[in-house]
This record gives structure tokens, C-alpha cells and sequence, in this order.
């Protein structure tokens, strides 16, 4: 008998049996979109999309796969502090990327800017789909455009796209996530054509307050891969069911769906200012997979700030016994 658990609250719920969820489900006890596991799951699924759940006395078979809406294109990942990634196309397959992040592309790749997200629902609908998706761009701080490579020739064509500062590049396929990723702004490097790029709109005062993202995330929809970029060391973590974890806020880089994200106040004021640490953690509580990374791209940015002369930094004089003394003699 399969064993059930649902996520009600960031909490596990269960186990229990496929008709005692099916049954609390219809009848209104817990929300019809609610997040559901059983023993062979890879991840949490929405209850709506399991066919156990609405038809319990009939052992059915795994639902049959959808045809994928996003272009199926192949990867390589090369470098190690400063990535590029590799994207081969075939004949009338696409990608999409911010504009900058091209890196080298083959000759029969061509390229052409878009107004909107790239996604089939932005692009093969009317003026208004096509607003919607421009307006959830800049909405997320975005430009109205994305850049699109289509391969016209025969054969293989290939795209890179680099990184934009040190750190690595995560490729995510969506449809190993149920469909969705929250990510940071400015996080996302290219996808296959298909993949929709929007907003994730935080309902907590404190989160859009402290998260240092505002009231807003970038939000990946869609069955494809996509390449996010992230900076230093990339570390994955698998949270549990009512396992809660805090992060600096600018560590976090993308998470899924069913993670819980909100912000807390750590320790006091003296440690604060102090210590050196923010006021402010990123809690994360399962269940969900997060992704976070060891140097945000402010943080590197704020040092080589501090360091530059016409901000009244100065050399630090590497190597050399006269450390400061040397700066003396610079213009």
C-alpha cells in the first residue's frame, strides 16, 4: 500500500493511504493544489497532477507525458571560475538570453531581438500576450527585449553564452521541478525557446522589505533547460519537509516552489554592528530543493569598491616589505 504525505504549511502531513488523501483532498480538507509525495517520487508533485489521487480504486498508470513546449537542445559547460556554456541547436531550434550574454556563435546561427520573454505564449499570441510578458520583464528589472539564436542552416549549429563575473553556471531542467524555478534578478543567463521569464511577487511585507529583492523574483515557467549564473561556489541543499534553513539574502540564488521563503531577524543589534553581519537572514523551510551561492555578486562588487583609489581605497602592496609606504609615491 502506497504511503502518502502532503506539505500543509511548510509541514510534512502523513503517511497515509491513497484513498484517505484522495478523500481528504475532495472533500475541501486540504487544498486541491496541494504538494504531494509517495515512496518512488523524485520530488513533490501538485496533487492535480496524479492520477492516483483522483481515481483511487483504480490502480492507474504514470500519467502520459506531455509534449514538451520548450526547443530540446543540447549543453556543455567548460571553464571552472569563469564558465561558458556550449549550446547546440538544430535546424529551426532556438534559445533566448539577456542581452551581452552572447559569447561565439556558428555561422548559420541568426540572431534577432524580441519583444517580450521568449516564451510560445508571448510570442504566438496577440499584442496583449506579448505586453504581458514585456511588462513582466521590466517589472522584474529587465529590459522589453530578449535576444533570440535560431539555427537556419543544416546540420549542428552552436551558441555560446559566458559568464558575466566569476562563479558557475546551473543548468536546470524545468520539467524535473514541476514546471517552475524562483530565482534572484539578474540570475538568469539563457533557456530554449519556450521558457517563460516573469515575476515571482513575494506577499510578505518583511521579505519584500529585507530580502534584498524587493517585492520580486525572477520566475522560470516551462518544460525546458535554462542556465542560470550564479557567483563563487554553487552548493544544492534538499530540505525536508519542515526542515528550515537561514542564509544570507544574498546567498540565495534559486529555489523551488515549495520552499517557504521569508526573512528573520538574527541575533541582536550589537552583533549586527559589530559583527559585521546583516540584521536579516533568508529563512528557507521545506519541503524543496534551494540553491544558494558562497560570493553574491554585491558582495564582490562592494569590496572592489572600497579598494578603488578614487574612492579613497588604496593598493595594498602585494609582495612588498614596504606594504603601505609604497602608496606614498603614487600619484
Amino acid at each position: 500500500m502506497s504511503k502518502w504525505y502532503i506539505a500543509v504549511d511548510g509541514q510534512s502531513v502523513g503517511p497515509m493511504s491513497t484513498s484517505q488523501l484522495s478523500s481528504a483532498l475532495s472533500s475541501g480538507q486540504y487544498p486541491a493544489s496541494s504538494m504531494v509525495w509517495c515512496d518512488g517520487f523524485a520530488d513533490w508533485k501538485p496533487a492535480t497532477s496524479v492520477a492516483e489521487l483522483s481515481n483511487p480504486d483504480q490502480a492507474s498508470a504514470p500519467p502520459p507525458v506531455a509534449s514538451s513546449q520548450s526547443h530540446e537542445i543540447d549543453f556543455e559547460i567548460f571553464g571552472h571560475e569563469m564558465q561558458f556554456v556550449e549550446i547546440e541547436l538544430d535546424p529551426q531550434e532556438s534559445v533566448v538570453s539577456e542581452a551581452g550574454a552572447m559569447m561565439y556563435m556558428s555561422n548559420d546561427i541568426v540572431m534577432d531581438t524580441i519583444f517580450g520573454d521568449g516564451s510560445q505564449q508571448s510570442q504566438s499570441g496577440g499584442f496583449f500576450d506579448k505586453m504581458l510578458g514585456a511588462g513582466k520583464r521590466l517589472i522584474s528589472g529587465e529590459g522589453l527585449f530578449i535576444t533570440m539564436f535560431t539555427h537556419n542552416g543544416q546540420g549542428k549549429g552552436k551558441v555560446a553564452f559566458a559568464s558575466p563575473y566569476p562563479g558557475k553556471i546551473i543548468p536546470l531542467d524545468l520539467s524535473k521541478y514541476n514546471n517552475r524555478i524562483i530565482c534572484q534578478k539578474d540570475a538568469f543567463l539563457c533557456a530554449a525557446k519556450g521558457v517563460s521569464i516573469g515575476v515571482a511577487f513575494q506577499k510578505k511585507i518583511g521579505t519584500a522589505l529585507f530580502g534584498g529583492e524587493g517585492f520580486i523574483m525572477q520566475q522560470l515557467d516551462g518544460d525546458g533547460l535554462s542556465f542560470l549564473h550564479a557567483g563563487g561556489t554553487i552548493v544544492e541543499k534538499e530540505l525536508a519537509a519542515g526542515e528550515t534553513l537561514r542564509v544570507d539574502t544574498g546567498c540565495l540564488v534559486a529555489l523551488t516552489q515549495t520552499v517557504n521563503y521569508d526573512i528573520e531577524f538574527v541575533g541582536n543589534v550589537k552583533s549586527a554592528i559589530f559583527g559585521g553581519e546583516s540584521f536579516f537572514f533568508a529563512t528557507l523551510q521545506g519541503p524543496g530543493h534551494v540553491w544558494l551561492q558562497s560570493l553574491p555578486f554585491s558582495r564582490l562588487a562592494g569590496r572592489i569598491y572600497q579598494a578603488a583609489p578614487q574612492t579613497g581605497g588604496q593598493t595594498v602592496g602585494e609582495g612588498s616589505v614596504l606594504g603601505g609606504l609604497a602608496s606614498m609615491f603614487e600619484r
